[in-house]
């Protein structure tokens, strides 16, 4: 993908956020918003307080309203990553060695194997699904006990933990997800208020996100997710009265995409998803997208590309890298229209 996606890039550590925003400046919405423009091909740099000025009246935003669990419990020399929950009880998790303040992939493990757990807890380990995650039974509700023993997920570039509140978003109202859906992160009550004003629409719909990968880079697997009747409604009202439709993180893009029919409009559905947006199969009921910015290599660069453009992309990652953007979950936000 021109050179600084196709083989990589390299991210240098000074630029991963290491912290929420609120301790770097005063709210959560103090961040930058990189804009690229896919009808000129200009990139250009805002404050996110900006974006109900970057949005038209008609245009409709989709959000996840899917709610971070403390989604780590910490043993002595491993922690579980409590990911997804399974039709019959069981859930899929993965291992991590504890090393220091930080955790990497634990490769050990064995069918049948117990895990002795915090409070009393027993997790039995019944088969390994992927070279990382394995399918599980812990012998109690898991989001009770999570919700005593868990703490949030978080990996080397963030130093310290964070409260649970850190990691929810202002959307965040039906509890399922083992990370946030962070491009909901930097809205708050008054911007969401100062985009309805000017006649932009907030919709929602659900996906519970699994557990990263970032060590490595793998696509997505299967995750649960509801586009409701309403929102279905509102995404093809908007199209059909000039809106654009405008999907807040890639959550929001896998389940529209997956709810997409031919033409592009929206039907309601749920269930599982297993759909990857690749440039191959490109977008059809989304326009636009808000997103964080992305690790070299990460397969959500093919979603990107899917909706931007190969050319446009490689310019923004290098506008991002070259005005010094932070990464991740506590990062700043990249804005795709079309």
């Amino acid at each position: 993908m021109n050179g600084i996606l196709d083989g990589g890039f390299v991210l240098p550590p000074a630029l991963e956020a290491h912290e929420p925003p609120e301790v770097r400046g005063p709210a959560r919405d103090a961040v930058r918003l990189l804009v690229s423009h896919g009808g000129t091909g200009e990139v250009g740099h805002h404050p996110f307080t900006d974006l109900p000025d970057l949005l038209r009246p008609g245009d409709l935003l989709v959000v996840n309203n899917s709610a971070t669990l403390p989604a780590a419990v910490r043993l002595d020399r491993l922690a579980v990553h409590f990911s997804t929950e399974r039709e019959d009880g069981t859930w899929l998790v993965e291992l991590r060695r504890r090393t220091g303040s930080a955790t990497e992939p634990y490769p050990g493990g064995a069918d049948g194997e117990w895990l002795p757990l915090p409070g009393g807890a027993t997790l039995r380990l019944l088969e390994r699904r992927t070279p990382r995650l394995w399918r599980a039974r812990l012998d109690r509700p898991v989001p009770a006990y999570l919700g005593r023993y868990g703490v949030p997920i978080r990996y080397s570039y963030v130093e310290r933990d964070w409260p649970l509140a850190d990691y929810q978003t202002v959307f965040g109202v039906v509890p399922g997800s083992a990370e946030m859906p962070s491009a909901g992160r930097p809205f708050t009550a008054g911007l969401v208020t100062g985009l309805v004003s000017r006649g932009i629409g907030v919709a929602p719909i659900t996906l519970h996100t699994g557990v990263a990968s970032p060590e490595k880079d793998e696509p997505p697997y299967p995750e649960r997710f509801e586009v409701p009747e309403s929102t279905a409604r509102q995404a093809n009202l908007a199209r059909e009265t000039g809106g654009r439709v405008v999907a807040v993180g890639t959550t929001v893009v896998r389940a529209l995409e997956t709810a997409a029919l031919s033409g592009g409009g929206v039907r309601p559905a749920s269930g599982w998803t297993s759909h990857v947006v690749t440039p191959a199969a490109g977008v059809r009921a989304v326009d636009g997208l808000i997103t964080g910015l992305h690790e070299p290599r990460s397969s959500h660069l093919l979603m990107l590309s899917a909706i931007a453009g190969d050319e446009l992309l490689a310019r923004s990652y290098r506008e991002a890298l070259r005005e010094r953007y932070l990464w991740h979950e506590f990062g700043d936000l990249h804005l795709i229209l079309p």
